[in-house]
Formats: C-alpha cells, sequence, structure tokens
C-alpha cells in the first residue's frame, strides 16, 4: 500500500509542476495574459449552478445553465442565457421544475441540446429524491423559438418507474444511422440509450432504444458517472467511452441493441471510480478524470489495445493538475487543447501536442470563496468551434466567457486530425465524412 501511495504521490506532484511556468491565479493577478473575460453574469446562491451547453450556430448565441440545490433552499431548474453580446450575457428565462418544494435531492445537473426535423430542443438531466419526481429522469424543452420566451414549450419528460432517482449525467449523440440518442446514468447498471426522435414526437413509452452495460458484477447503485460518445474513424464504428465503477470502458455502440466492449482501463493505481472520460479526435489518446481531491487528469494511450496488443490499459502515459491540492470536474476537448473546469482553480486550459508532457497554457480563477470546499467553483465548461468562444458555469459565481489569444475557433482538419469533438454535427443525417 506504501509504494501504492508513494508512485500516485509522485505522479501528481510531477502533474503539477508541469505548467509549463505558469503561476495561478492570485487576487491581484486572476489569470493569464493569453485569456481575457468577455463577460460575467451573476446566477445567484452560492452551489447553485451545476453544467452549462452552449449552441454551436453563431445566429443561434444562446448558452443553457442546469440549476442545482447543494445547499440551501433554492430554485432547481434551467436558466436560458442570452450571448448575443458574449461581453453582456443576459438570462432570458429562468425556468423552475414544478412541483419543487415537494422534492429532495439536487434537482438540474446536467443539460445538452440537439436538433431535429429544422427544430432545436434541450434535455435537462434531474436528479430527485423523496418527492413526487423521485423517477424523473429529464425533462425535454423546444426551444426553437428563442428569444422568444414565451415560445419556449416543454415537450416530453423521461421518467423510468423502475429505477428511481434521475439522470446524474447525460450526453447526446448524433448516431452514424442518424438517430440522435439520449444517453444516461441510471441508478442501476449500465446506461440508458433514449431515440430522441420517439421522445420528441410523442412516444416516450417507447423511446428506451438499448442499455449499455458495465463489464463484470459491479454492485453499485451508479453503474457509470459520465461518459461521452464518438466516431471513430480507424474502425468506423461509433464508440462509447464511460467512467464508472471499477475504471473505464470503451463500446462498439454501431449497432445499438448490441453493444461490444472493445477496451477496458482497470486496475490502475488510485482509481476504483472513473469520472469524465473523453477522448482525441483519432481515439488514441483518453483523458480520465477522477472526482477525488488531489487526484490529477490521467492521460492513457490506448495503442496497445487499438493494435490488438491487449484488452486492458491500466498505466497512464502521464498526468496533469492545476494544483495537487484540488481537482477537476469536468473536460472539453479540442486538440490539442483541453479546456478544463477545475472547481478551485476556474478554468485551466492545457496542450496535448506532446500528451506525454501535458503543458498548461492558460487559465482564470473564478472562484471567490472556498465555502463550500474543495467541490465548489468551476462546474462545467464549453466551446463554440466556429469562433472560439469559452463558457464556464461556476457553481457560486455564475456564468463566465472567455476567449484564448490566438484560439479563434477549431475544426480537426486544420491540425491533421479528424474533426471530431463533442459538437454534433445536427444538420447532417449521419457523420460520413466529418463530425
Amino acid at each position: 500500500m506504501q509504494k501504492t501511495f508513494s508512485v500516485l504521490l509522485l505522479f501528481v506532484l510531477t502533474a503539477a509542476f508541469a505548467a509549463n511556468g505558469f503561476s495561478q491565479g492570485t487576487p491581484l493577478k486572476r489569470g493569464s495574459d493569453n485569456i481575457s473575460v468577455e463577460g460575467h453574469l451573476p446566477l445567484g446562491a452560492p452551489e447553485s449552478v451545476a453544467d452549462v451547453e452552449l449552441e454551436q450556430d453563431l445566429d443561434r448565441p444562446y448558452a443553457y445553465v442546469a440549476r442545482a440545490r447543494y445547499r440551501g433552499n433554492y430554485d432547481r431548474g434551467m436558466d436560458i442565457i442570452d450571448l448575443s453580446d458574449p461581453s453582456n450575457p443576459k438570462r432570458l428565462l429562468h425556468w423552475v421544475n414544478s412541483n419543487d418544494d415537494l422534492n429532495t435531492g439536487v434537482g438540474g445537473l446536467d443539460i445538452k441540446y440537439f436538433k431535429y426535423s429544422s427544430r432545436v430542443y434541450v434535455v435537462l438531466s434531474m436528479q430527485f429524491g423523496v418527492g413526487p419526481d423521485n423517477d424523473l429522469g429529464a425533462v425535454v424543452f423546444d426551444v426553437t423559438g428563442l428569444p422568444d420566451v414565451t415560445k419556449v414549450k416543454e415537450v416530453a419528460r423521461i421518467r423510468e418507474p423502475e429505477m428511481p432517482g434521475g439522470f446524474h449525467n447525460i450526453f447526446i449523440y448524433q448516431h452514424s444511422n442518424g438517430t440522435p440518442y439520449l444517453i444516461t446514468t441510471i441508478r442501476g447498471a449500465g446506461a440508458n440509450m433514449y431515440d430522441l426522435r420517439k421522445v420528441v414526437t410523442g412516444d416516450v413509452a417507447n423511446a428506451r432504444a438499448a442499455n449499455i452495460p458495465i463489464p463484470g458484477d459491479q454492485n453499485v447503485s451508479r453503474a457509470y458517472h459520465d461518459f461521452y460518445a464518438a466516431w471513430h474513424p480507424d474502425s468506423e464504428e461509433d464508440r462509447f467511452y464511460g467512467g464508472g465503477a471499477g475504471g473505464y470502458y470503451i463500446y462498439d455502440i454501431t449497432d445499438v441493441e448490441h453493444p461490444e466492449l472493445r477496451i477496458t482501463l482497470t486496475g490502475i493505481n488510485g482509481v476504483s471510480y472513473g469520472h469524465t472520460f473523453t477522448p482525441d479526435p483519432t481515439g488514441r489518446y483518453v483523458i480520465a478524470e477522477t472526482e477525488y481531491q488531489y487526484a490529477p487528469l490521467r492521460i492513457f494511450d490506448l495503442k496497445p489495445a487499438l493494435d490488438g496488443e491487449k484488452s486492458n490499459i491500466n498505466q497512464p502515459i502521464s498526468a496533469w493538475t492545476a494544483n495537487w491540492k484540488n481537482l477537476v470536474h469536468n473536460h472539453e476537448v479540442r486538440w490539442p487543447y483541453v479546456f478544463v473546469s477545475g472547481y478551485l482553480d476556474g478554468l485551466q486550459v492545457f496542450s496535448l501536442m506532446d500528451p506525454e508532457n501535458p503543458q498548461t497554457v492558460g487559465y482564470y480563477d473564478t472562484i471567490t470563496s472556498d465555502e463550500g470546499g474543495v467541490m465548489d467553483g468551476a462546474f462545467g465548461v464549453d466551446v463554440r468551434n466556429a469562433d472560439g468562444l469559452i463558457v464556464l458555469s461556476d457553481g457560486s459565481t455564475g456564468i463566465w466567457t472567455f476567449r484564448m489569444e490566438g484560439f479563434n475557433g477549431w475544426n480537426g482538419e486544420d491540425w491533421g486530425v479528424p474533426n471530431i469533438s463533442s459538437v454534433q454535427n445536427w444538420d447532417e443525417e449521419s457523420k460520413e465524412g466529418t463530425r
């Protein structure tokens, strides 16, 4: 045990000093010179702001913020933010879940948007304890009519009475078969997939399309914590990347009803449960997070597994952290950059140009108090590929917009990699060619 701890501590300290000479924020200098604050909008009570989603079309300058309740007694639901002027964010709508006072639990946690049949929809994940909405997993809205908030309509609610407790995290993926799927955590084994075409056309009862299992006998209340799905160019497969009980798992979900396990990342020192798990555009390198204090982001090279030499990877090739005393929450990959929402470390950006030596390239401290402990602060982050706008949600200080010098947008082909990120090409029926 002592040897294992020493190896992990060495890894953390090595990552902490791989910051390429950057010092972190101070009261007099909150950010690096290459990060500029465009705008900031406080949204209310401490630890009431959860994840953020940014529409990608420049002619639809809207961000969506999930509203949770971690402490105190405040509304749980969703905010819609107008970013037509990124220097002056404006809240267009504050939506509160019905029966809010009758429910316990955190409420709105994750939020994503998608397009189908020329309409734009938002999916808000919900997680309640005791109360009338204990089985509510997600609320779906039609937001096509923005900025007219009177045209924002709730169109569906996804409930799972046999698996109460809601959806902690969600991801929406435009499958190669042309179907938009909602992938969700559940209070049970595996992750569920829902056909969003059926959801928005009134057939919610038959929308559940598949369950992605977790290998082995994982007797846990929630098998997965977070995940990602992307096209894998080399194998021409739709792939699911999930972090959860025991580590991280990669499935081929091309045949949605019959997921096939491709790669596992288990037996990793310091990892008993995986969190956020994101590949680079090629599917070779993955960034893996574990949500506990002192844990760095670990970088893994999947090449031995992709080449068929082994099926399990358990040794990272490098690690990164902004401050070894803290921890990271979420991240977005726009190769070679990784945009990080780092709780007490605010916005962080590091480069994976050399995956064995990740380097911090920018930062900005958004937190003003650590009263909520190491898990207060920067919660979610998103990037608009068209122009490089960075949006970050901070649990206590609200929503922030940033620019990074020299980063004026992202297309993978400009970097010699496939144009694949969390951004989906909703205007294409399938992802033949680029994502």
